[in-house]
Formats: structure tokens, C-alpha cells, sequence
């Protein structure tokens, strides 16, 4: 046999046994790598942490955070829930959703809320369930009620030439038009289905806060207050961040500070924006003038 040969057969021999090596090496390190994730996932499976729940900006009905919620009630591993609100409100439906999974959460466990720079209208709403209210000295909160607003521009169809026929089967079907000014008969029954849920909202803090009805609808003719205005009111609890909230369920929950804590997610189809539902925000955005359920517990501070 030649030396060129002898050569080869070493060379093909040497790069088989490379190939092993590396073959095993890889084995190897994903072998040890699954069981480290194995042993933290048992770890994590086996601890107990605190739920963290933030809601910023504006409350659109979503179903998919609200099961998300609602179903810390029954997980074993979550010792509390903490909820931060950065909202001026949102629609009536969606922050009743959240209200009611966080107070099928506070049933079994300590919910504390942290109103951050705002939480008026339906961020306060989803923030009564809670055991104890966090808020900063100039926190916007309060802004209990709810606005209906449904434009109407008869006027420059009018003067554009455009005459609209709408037939209805009912003197009430077509109300709120946008073509038409709204009958006395339309507004009374407007006002009559917003003050049904007006109502559903004032039991909601009545009910979370342990106050009358007669009281809270003292404080809910729709004006906002500062965390220091709502702290002697009984609107919140204590000015505080969610520091002092952790420190509060540790010494009347004893739920220690040292606790880890998890974002509540939900995994929903859909395209979102900064966590927030662009399906949800434009039905939120165009309900308001197309259809009757659109009413809406938004802070709207007056526009010049």
C-alpha cells in the first residue's frame, strides 16, 4: 500500500471520529440543558409568586384578558394579585369584564390596586374589587359614570344637497341618528339605558368599598379626583406605590415582599399595539357612534 494511501485512509478515519465527537459534544450540552430547564421548570411549577396585572391606556373588551384573570382564582401558585392601572377608562363592557375577574380573584385571594398617574372611569371600576386601593397624591381618579356621544350631521347633509330616507320599524330603531336630530322620545330612552348602567356602576363601588348606594352616588356625578381628594372620601385606601402595596400584603396577608413576581398575559388572536387590541380599540372607537352599545366610563376633561 502506498504512502498516499496510508495517508488518505488516516485522514477519512480522523474526520469519522471528528464527526463523532461532535455528535456526542452536541448530545451532550442538549442533554444537559433539558435538565436544568427541567429542574426550573419544577422549581418554578412548585413556587408560589405574585400576579402582576397591568392595565394602561384605554379598557377595550377583551375576553382573552379577562380569562386570563379570572383564572388566577383557581391556580394554587399565585398567593396575590397585584393590579397597576394607568387608565383614564375605557368602554363600559370591557371594564366590567375585568372587574368581574378580579373580583372572582379577590373572593379567594388578597388583590391589591396601585393607581398610578390615572385611573378614572373604568380604571376605577376595575380597580373597587380589590381588598385594598393604592394611589399616588396626584393620581386622576374617581370620574364616576357614563357618556354616550352620537354625532349628528343632518345639518350639512342638508347643505351638501344629500337627503337620507331611513326606515325603521319602530318611532325608536333609528335613535341615535347621525342623519337626523334625536326625538325627545329617543333621548329619553337614551337616557334611561345610561342610567341603567350608570346604576350597574354605582353598585359596583357601593358593593367593592362597602359603602351605600346613597353615598357613593354623592361622589359619582361624574367629576374626577385627585389621590388626596379620594383618600377622605373612602375612594381609596392609602397613598401609596406598589412598594407599599407589596408591604401591605406581607404584613396583614403574609405575603412575603421576597416573592417573585409574573406578568398576567393572555394569549389572544389578533393584532395589538403597546398591549393593547387594535380589533378591540377600533370597535371601542366606532361603537360609540354606530351602534347603542356604545357607551363608554371615560374621563373626558372638557375641550375648547
Amino acid at each position: 500500500m502506498s504512502l498516499e494511501t496510508d495517508l488518505l485512509i488516516d485522514r477519512r478515519r480522523l474526520k469519522r471520529g471528528l464527526v463523532t465527537w461532535r455528535v456526542v459534544a452536541i448530545l451532550a450540552v442538549v442533554l444537559a440543558g433539558l435538565v436544568l430547564v427541567g429542574r426550573g421548570v419544577s422549581a418554578w411549577n412548585g413556587g408560589r409568586y405574585v400576579a402582576t396585572l397591568h392595565v394602561n391606556g384605554i379598557i377595550t373588551d377583551d375576553e382573552w384578558k379577562a380569562a386570563a384573570v379570572a383564572n388566577l382564582a383557581a391556580n394554587k401558585r399565585v398567593a396575590a394579585l397585584v393590579v397597576m392601572i394607568d387608565s383614564p377608562g375605557g368602554s363600559v363592557a370591557g371594564g366590567e369584564a375585568l372587574h368581574d375577574a378580579i373580583a372572582k380573584v379577590a373572593a379567594v385571594k388578597p388583590v391589591v390596586a396601585v393607581m398610578t398617574g390615572m385611573a378614572a372611569s373604568a380604571g376605577y371600576m376595575i380597580a373597587v374589587p380589590a381588598t385594598r386601593i393604592f394611589a399616588r397624591d396626584a393620581t386622576i381618579t374617581g370620574s364616576i359614570g357614563v357618556i354616550m356621544e352620537a354625532p349628528e350631521i343632518g345639518g350639512l347633509l342638508d347643505k351638501l344637497g344629500i337627503d337620507v330616507q331611513t326606515l325603521v320599524s319602530g318611532p325608536l330603531k333609528g335613535q341615535p341618528s347621525m342623519t337626523a336630530p334625536m326625538t325627545p322620545a329617543g333621548r329619553q330612552a337614551l337616557q334611561g339605558l345610561l342610567m341603567n348602567l350608570y346604576d350597574q356602576f354605582v353598585a359596583m363601588v357601593a358593593t367593592g368599598r362597602h359603602m351605600s348606594l346613597n353615598a357613593v352616588r354623592a361622589l359619582a356625578d361624574g367629576r374626577a379626583y385627585t389621590g388626596q381628594q379620594a383618600l377622605p372620601l373612602h375612594l381609596i385606601d392609602a397613598i401609596g406605590s406598589e412598594a407599599d402595596a407589596r408591604g401591605w400584603l406581607a404584613a396583614n396577608k403574609g405575603v412575603p415582599v421576597g416573592l417573585p413576581t409574573r406578568e398576567v398575559r393572555s394569549h389572544r388572536p389578533g393584532s395589538s399595539f403597546l398591549g393593547v387590541s387594535l380589533q378591540g380599540l377600533a370597535n371601542l372607537l366606532f361603537s360609540q357612534t354606530l351602534v347603542l352599545d356604545g357607551a363608554v366610563a371615560l374621563w373626558q376633561p372638557s375641550r375648547v
